[in-house]
């Protein structure tokens, strides 16, 4: 059974840092595209990073040059780091697992910025 389980998540003034993570259970983050999504109220889910099955990334415009995608082999999470956060980055963030048979995804975080 395929878990993905998301943490890291909070309040945070604009300019500060949250370090996501999701810990896979049932899944190979090695072995698998994993991604980190978000939605905000009123608007739909959207990607924020991925990371490919070798270690390509893609961000979304919004985010680049301050959110990175990582994976952590050793404890089977991918790990999300976001600096200088800004209001707009408000919404509950997803963890998505690609595999062949299915797409997979955790319950979601919220993080807030706002002073």
């Amino acid at each position: 059974q395929v878990q993905l389980v998301e943490s890291g998540g909070g309040l945070v003034q604009p300019g500060g840092s949250l370090r996501l993570s999701c810990a896979a259970s049932g899944i190979s983050v090695r072995s698998n595209a994993m991604g980190w999504y978000r939605q905000a109220p009123g608007k739909q889910r959207a990607l924020v990073a991925r990371i490919t099955r070798g270690t390509s990334t893609n961000y979304a415009d919004s985010v680049k040059g301050r959110f990175t995608i990582s994976r952590d082999y050793a404890k089977n999470t991918v790990v999300l780091q976001m600096n200088s956060l800004k209001p707009e980055d408000t919404a509950v963030y997803y963890c998505n697992a690609e595999t062949r048979g299915a797409d997979y995804w955790g319950q979601g975080t919220q993080v807030t910025v706002s002073s």
